[in-house]
Formats: C-alpha cells, structure tokens, sequence
C-alpha cells in the first residue's frame, strides 16, 4: 500500500527548546490543595436546552438560531442530551475512589463552561465548604486556545465573577496527552481493531489507520505552546503534540506486529466562516480519497484528541464517518476514548498527587519531552486579553483584563 499522505507531517516543527528547561518542565508553586475543580465543556439535559446550551457555546458570536439548529441536529438526534454529562459523573466517582485508595482526601467539584453545573457554581459551593485552594482536572489533554488557556481563562473569570480572586485559588494540572495512562489504552484499542479486521481477512497493508482530532483554527494551531517556540506553519504544540501521541502509540503496537498499517492525523468537527482556514485534512475527505485511490479496504478511526466518548465522537465519527466508510466500501472501526478506563482514572490521580508531593514521580511518555504545571508568557493566546490562572503571566493578564474592562465602564457611561 503505497505511504498516506500527510500533511501534518509536511509542516515545519515548532522551535526545539532543551527539554530540561522551563519551558518544559516548570513546576508550580507549592499550594495547600484542598479540594480539586472538576471541569469540562458541558452538554445539554434535554431537547429543550440544545439551542440555549449552543448559544452559550457560540457567545459573543452574533450566530443566529437557524446556523445552530443545524448543529443541534446533532444532539437532538441522541435525545438532546450529550452523553458527556454521564461520562463526567462516572469519572468523578472513580477518580474519588481511586483518591481515596491512595489516602488523599480531596472534595470533587464538578463545574462546566458552557451548561450546568457551571464553573460558578462549582467555585461558589467550593468556597462556602470552606476550600480556598483548588486544583482544576480538565477533561482536555492538549496544548491549545481552547484545550487549555481557555480554561484558565475560565478558572481567572470564575474568580474576577465570584468576587473570590486574592481568597481562592484555582491550578490548573499540567497537559497530560504524554502519560502512559492516557495512551495506552488507545494503544489496546487500536491492537483490537486491527484484530478484529484481520480476523475478517484483512490485510494490514490494505488498512488505513486515521488518528482523529478536533480542527482549530490555523491562528489559533500557530499560537499554541509558549512565544519562544512558534515557527510559521507548524500548527504549534497542538499538531506536535498530537503527532508525538501518533508515534508512540504506533511504536507500542510495533513491539508485537512488525507489519503495521500507515496511520496520519486527521481533523475533524469544523465549524465557523468558511474563510477562515482551519486544520486539515478532515476525516471524511481522506476516507474518500483512501477509497478513489483503491489504497484501502477497511480505515481505523481512532479519536487521539478527545477524552470521552461524547456528541463529537458520537456522531462526527459513529454517524458521519462511519456512515462514508461504508459508502466508499471500507470496512470501518473506531476505537473507544480512555475515559472511563482505570488506566486513565489512575493518571488523573496521579497529576493530582504530583502537585501534591513534589517528590511524586512524573509519568511521561512519546518524543515531545514534558508539559510544565504553569505556562510560559503568552502561551495559546486568544483574540483579547482575559484573566487566567497558572501561567508567569497571569498576573499581568488579570491587571490587563481588569483595566481594559474598567476602560469599556468608563466609555460606556461617558456622555453622548
């Protein structure tokens, strides 16, 4: 079969800088932790929330119901209700018993950015307990906008909105796609897919493996990871990340079979202007030109960048995707997200009890070296300046967030 093409793999790499440095591996300061925030994207309940809970997702945005009505297609046909939610409960009570095995006394939260329990309600019952400071578990596991900054972002907001900043403190754990328990089981899902197919008599050499992720904007690819490492056209930390998640897991699956598929990154899960350029190529494209091509019989789709099993896996992969596999013909597998697999459960624990002990041994795993506990200036920088939380410049990015909103009063009560 001849070699995918890859264009991820064409790009440039970001700035290589000493993995020993602080650029990979700051540590944080340390906290007395009481109390660890849990916090994710959010999904609606119920039919009636799908459009309100889209208007929260796309805030800001001026998008008008009937553009989120196609989106909400989506989740209206799961019953209206994003099976995130569950998955996140189901985590939670796990990682509290696996706490609780290891002798660490810590109260879960549980708070969202986009639908019930919000992050302000999670911080609010937190502090009324009597927890001044949290550690923040994201339900995310790369470098980016919105897989990581944005959170913190959320975690500085949350405090400027409860009034709690300088009283509460909120960390973020570090970037986690390089521990072992993240990763090793995609490693056995993507083993059992290639069984399964080679039981049905399929080559390996007529399979294609596709490691899945969501599209982001270009801008917001190149802005990934800290200032000092962006080059042009490398997609930043966001695709190194994910590449270097790509390669161990096909390097495991090397130790037992020789013989392995070619595998690439795809994207999936656009949205926004057409004109803008996002990350490509989409999922569904090169399932198209693998079967224009005659490259393949049957692809495997392993969702690499999402945590959970929820409405994007669900239907951009289980329903779209699955459903253009079997249009062009190809036998198609996708393999399940770590979520709620006790290798995972055990590495949230750990991130957890590293910041508790600094003496607790770091798990790290692939080529791209270590992800630090707080992120260097201007890391994955958004459109405008919010406060976050764990960076060495997140002070500054409160001071600047509260001038220029004390500046937009000002202009907004000046007379006519």
């Amino acid at each position: 079969m001849p070699s995918l093409s890859m264009p991820s793999l064409s790009m440039p790499s970001p700035q290589s800088v000493d993995p020993a440095s602080a650029t990979h591996t700051r540590r944080g300061e340390p906290k007395p932790f009481d109390a660890i925030l849990f916090a994710s994207f959010g999904g609606p309940d119920g039919q009636e929330d799908v459009i309100p809970f889209l208007r929260n997702v796309t805030r800001g945005r001026g998008i008008p119901d009937e553009r989120l009505e196609e989106v909400a297609g989506h989740y209206r046909a799961l019953g209206g209700r994003s099976p995130i939610t569950a998955q996140n409960e189901a985590m939670i009570a796990a990682l509290a018993q696996e706490l609780a095995g290891r002798d660490i006394e810590l109260p879960i939260y549980f708070g969202n950015r986009n639908w019930a329990p919000y992050h302000a309600e999670a911080v609010r019952a937190l502090h009324a307990d009597g927890h001044r400071h949290a550690l923040g578990l994201v339900t995310s596991a790369y470098s980016s906008y919105s897989s990581c900054r944005q959170y913190r972002e959320d975690f500085g907001m949350v405090l400027e909105e409860t009034g709690l900043a300088g009283e509460v403190s909120i960390d973020k754990v570090r970037v986690y796609f390089n521990h072992p328990g993240f990763l090793e089981p995609v490693v056995d899902g993507v083993a059992g897919a290639l069984a399964s197919l080679a039981a049905e008599g399929h080559d390996a050499e007529r399979v294609a493996v596709l490691f899945s992720t969501h599209s982001v904007p270009h801008s917001m690819a190149e802005a990934s990871g800290p200032e000092e490492t962006r080059v042009e056209g490398s997609g930043g930390w966001y695709v190194a990340q994910h590449l270097a998640a790509c390669r161990w897991v096909m390097e495991q699956l090397h130790d037992d079979a020789p013989e392995l598929p070619d595998w690439q990154l795809v994207f999936q899960s656009r949205s926004g202007s057409p004109h803008t350029p996002w990350l490509e190529p989409d999922v569904n494209d090169v399932i198209a030109q693998l079967a224009a091509e005659h490259s393949a019989d049957a692809v495997v789709v392993v969702p690499i960048g999402f945590v959970t099993d929820h409405v994007e896996v669900v239907w951009d992969l289980d329903t779209e995707a699955k459903e253009t596999a079997e249009e062009k013909g190809l036998a198609f597998r996708r393999v399940a997200t770590s979520g709620e697999d006790p290798r995972f459960i055990a590495a949230l624990a750990d991130l957890v009890q590293e910041r508790l002990d600094a003496q607790f041994p770091r798990r790290v795993v692939t080529d791209f070296g270590g992800t630090p506990d707080v992120c260097g200036a201007n890391c994955c920088v958004g459109r405008q300046c919010r406060p976050t939380t764990s960076a060495v410049d997140s002070a500054q990015d409160v001071e600047q967030a509260r001038a220029d909103a004390a500046g937009s009063t000002a202009a907004a009560g000046a007379p006519a």
